[in-house]
């Protein structure tokens, strides 16, 4: 093909892409402002919208042009199947059709996109579990023991996925469509329109100037996108791109940069009032209001980021790390320019009041994003130049939600078959009653086994659908034994997002090490370093129901007391300044404290808090080891 073919076809194929990303984004903006279809029509009509523009965001990179006319060709087909089920819709709902040997080849050619467009976006993992979770329901009645069951034929599977609304229609295909899009756009058109300027701004005026201030300051621009984006590696790879090249300028370890980058943008996606998507789905499936999980978030959201905090200040001492130049600062004046800062503060406000209001969470999001372009075209054209130039942000933050609408609604799409198959064959009812005998005489180990199962489900896959999974199989469990369904779901939730930045598989510290090219070995030992309290937090709110905002004020106030000394118990020992001074001695002593702050009762929170004030004045065993300068410059690395 010669050069001037490729380049029309490279340009057609712009054109439709960004047709595509702004038909979708009206899609979303007209169903969530003034009302949404029918779940048989809304749910297959996003799909459709997902499927064509995955294909054109993510094209094949191999065979040329018959990779092109392939992924044409699986598009195409999986737009028809999502066709058939809405021109169905209304005998789907009423009558529960037979699947038709048409509906099998359909179902298997929507399947069979989905899966590629899942595999170029996250890789084999989360994929390779779809198709095992399908080959599961198919051959089951050849499984011995507890986990075999009766087995499922593919016109009853494909009744079940294709011609019914519990299938791939089911709730997180709704939630997707319904819930979690309006955000992403909300969150996008945030980003484009200088509201992700300013969180960058306003973190370094907070923390610019104290020891580790490029660090913190990292931690608070990635805190405030990830909350709203909702997507760690997405948050990585926009906020990466500035924070990781300055503390690097400013000679920070390059795993320690692309670390802090990584742990910062996980916790966004936890902390309120939006907590990324995933809180919208909890609402769901736990029953409660979007309200209450909010409230729930609040205090363990303080204490992830304060940790994080405090092990950057305690390491930035210890290192000797630079100060950002007071040049660099910006002044307040810059920072809180009318022109970027209202239309923030008008978003957000619309959105808060919607939801105050009783609004639902979708029309609350539109109102939120239809209040910010306003307010942002209103102040920022004055002059025909300004109209193309607010334009271009504006489609810009069209481009960045329509990315965000198919690496959601796709994953959420294989979940949602995943769940299916789970109810279909009862396998969550085996693998609940089995964690519930099991550990019926220790509950307390439950959690230890959910948690490993989040780390290791939520490989590569992004927060909402690591959590969905786990939640739908394992939590049920740990509510029989006699958790408490909320902190239970956070408790899922937590460890669902570290699995971001747990290896082998940490697809938040991948993109992390390759901003700060480094080895991504090197920054996920420094990201759980500096997550280490993090890890405990969730095990801490489930013994400390007050850290949720539960109990009466004394029970919330001695929750917050207890971990708020784990947390900077935990802190001294991960940071190294625990034994800096004081050899094993200190580290036994800050250890004694954390599992004094363990102990339910107020004699020992009082021990563990005395020990911590009187930590400082205990007299040093060593002044400094020899070896002491050696091990700080291997920890701190390149």
């Amino acid at each position: 093909m010669s050069d001037l073919p490729r380049s029309r076809l490279d340009r057609f194929g712009q054109y439709v892409t960004a047709t595509l990303a702004l038909t979708a984004v009206a899609f979303v903006a007209v169903t969530s402002g003034f009302g949404q279809f029918t779940n048989l029509v809304q749910r297959p009509a996003f799909l459709l919208l997902m499927v064509l523009l995955g294909f054109a965001l993510f094209p094949s990179q191999r065979f040329g042009l018959a990779g092109r006319v392939i992924d044409i060709a699986l598009a195409m087909s999986a737009a028809l199947a999502c066709a058939t089920v809405i021109w169905r819709a209304d005998l789907i709902a009423t009558t529960l059709p037979f699947a038709r040997l048409q509906d099998i080849a359909l179902l298997a050619l929507l399947l069979l996109a989905t899966l590629t467009l899942m595999v170029r976006m996250v890789g084999w993992a989360f994929p390779a579990f779809v198709v095992v979770s399908l080959l599961y329901a198919v051959f089951g009645d050849i499984i011995p023991g507890s986990f075999g069951h009766r087995g499922v034929d593919v016109w009853f599977l494909t009744e079940t996925l294709l011609l019914g609304d519990i299938g791939l229609w089911g709730l997180l295909t709704g939630v997707a469509a319904t819930t979690i899009a309006p955000f992403v756009l909300f969150g996008a058109m945030v980003l484009n329109t200088g509201g992700g300027q300013t969180f960058m701004d306003i973190a370094m005026r907070v923390s610019g100037r104290s020891p580790g201030g490029a660090a913190k300051m990292a931690t608070v621009a990635s805190g405030l996108f990830g909350m709203v984006s909702g997507s760690a590696v997405a948050n990585v790879a926009t906020t990466g791109n500035l924070t990781i090249p300055l503390m690097q300028r400013l000679r920070y370890p390059a795993r320690l940069s692309g670390a802090v980058e990584a742990v910062a943008s996980t916790g966004g996606q936890l902390a309120p009032p939006i907590m990324g998507a995933a809180a919208f789905v909890m609402a769901e499936l736990v029953g409660v209001s979007y309200l209450t999980i909010v409230k729930a978030g609040i205090i363990p959201a303080v204490l992830f980021y304060a940790s994080i905090f405090f092990i950057l200040h305690l390491l930035a001492k210890r290192w000797r790390l630079p100060l950002i130049p007071e040049e660099e600062i910006p002044t307040w004046k810059s920072t809180l320019a009318l022109n970027r800062l209202i239309p923030l503060l008008v978003g957000l406000t619309a959105l808060i009041v919607a939801v105050f209001n009783g609004r639902s969470i979708s029309f609350s999001a539109f109102a939120g994003t239809s209040a910010l372009i306003l307010a942002y075209l209103t102040l920022n054209i004055r002059r025909t130049g300004d109209v193309r130039r607010c334009g271009n942000a504006l489609l810009a933050g069209a481009r960045d939600a329509a990315i965000g609408f198919v690496t959601i609604t796709i994953l959420l799409a294989g979940a949602q078959i995943i769940v299916s198959v789970i109810n279909l064959t009862g396998v969550g009812v085996t693998l609940s009653s089995l964690i519930v005998i099991g550990f019926a005489e220790l509950p307390v180990l439950a959690p230890v086994v959910v948690a490993l199962a989040c780390l290791v489900l939520g490989m590569g896959v992004p927060t909402t659908a690591a959590y969905i999974l786990v939640a739908s199989i394992l939590a049920p469990a740990m509510i029989r034994i006699g958790y408490e369904p909320l902190a239970t779901h956070l408790f899922v939730l937590y460890f669902a997002a570290l699995s971001a930045i747990t290896p082998p598989v940490c697809v938040a510290v991948f993109v992390a090490s390759g901003i700060a090219k480094t080895s991504w070995l090197g920054v996920a030992s420094q990201a759980m370093r500096l997550s280490s309290a993090i890890y405990l937090l969730p095990f801490i709110f489930l013994m400390m129901p007050g850290l949720l905002g539960q109990g009466d004020p004394y029970d919330i106030t001695q929750s917050i007391s207890r971990a708020s000394l784990i947390t900077i118990a935990v802190a001294m020992v991960a940071s190294g300044w625990a034994w800096d001074r004081r050899g094993y001695v200190g580290l036994i002593l800050w250890i004694s404290i954390a599992a004094l702050a363990l102990f339910p009762s107020f004699p020992a929170l009082a021990g563990a808090a005395t020990l911590s004030i009187l930590a400082p004045f205990l007299p040093g065993i060593r002044q400094e080891n020899p070896n002491t300068s050696s091990l700080k410059a291997k920890e701190i690395g390149k």
